[in-house]
């Protein structure tokens, strides 16, 4: 059994929902987020687990596949819409300042040449790509 939360998503407002499978949490972080993309009216568009992008693993030097977490169309406070490609993770795994573990050093390095493939497929695709951490999604305790 995980310590963390794990499910399936019930989602609410299906005309947003543009996923080919249902949406499956993997941590109360990712949870709250499919929450706050479901029931944002700003959010026109998400899918979870959407895109396949290829990058070469620097430890097994093998071709592989990344899964980001999210691929959503949102509008700005003009209405522009725009879309982005999300990925979520602690911040010990996106910053080698906070990896305090081996096993978290190695993650980091694995996240950045995962974040560079999806860096290029995203800039040719005319999508952004954020890494949102738990400072991102909670401020203070609270959600934002």
């Amino acid at each position: 059994m995980s310590k963390y939360a794990q499910g399936k998503y019930e989602v609410r407002n299906p005309q947003k929902y543009i996923g080919k499978k249902p949406p499956t949490y993997r941590s109360s972080w990712e949870l709250t987020f499919m929450n706050f993309c479901d029931n944002n009216p700003n959010v026109h568009q998400w899918a979870s687990e959407a895109l396949h992008i290829n990058y070469r693993n620097p430890f097994t030097g093998r071709n592989t596949i990344y899964i980001p977490d999210f691929l959503i169309v949102y509008a700005d406070a003009t209405g522009k819409q725009h879309g982005e490609v999300i990925e979520i993770k602690p911040t010990k795994e996106t910053m080698m300042e906070a990896a305090k573990s081996p096993r978290d050093k190695a993650m980091v390095a694995l996240n950045m040449f995962k974040w560079d493939a999806a860096r290029k497929f995203c800039h040719a695709q005319g999508l952004a790509f954020r890494v949102i951490n738990e400072t991102d999604i909670y401020h203070n305790g609270k959600k934002r």
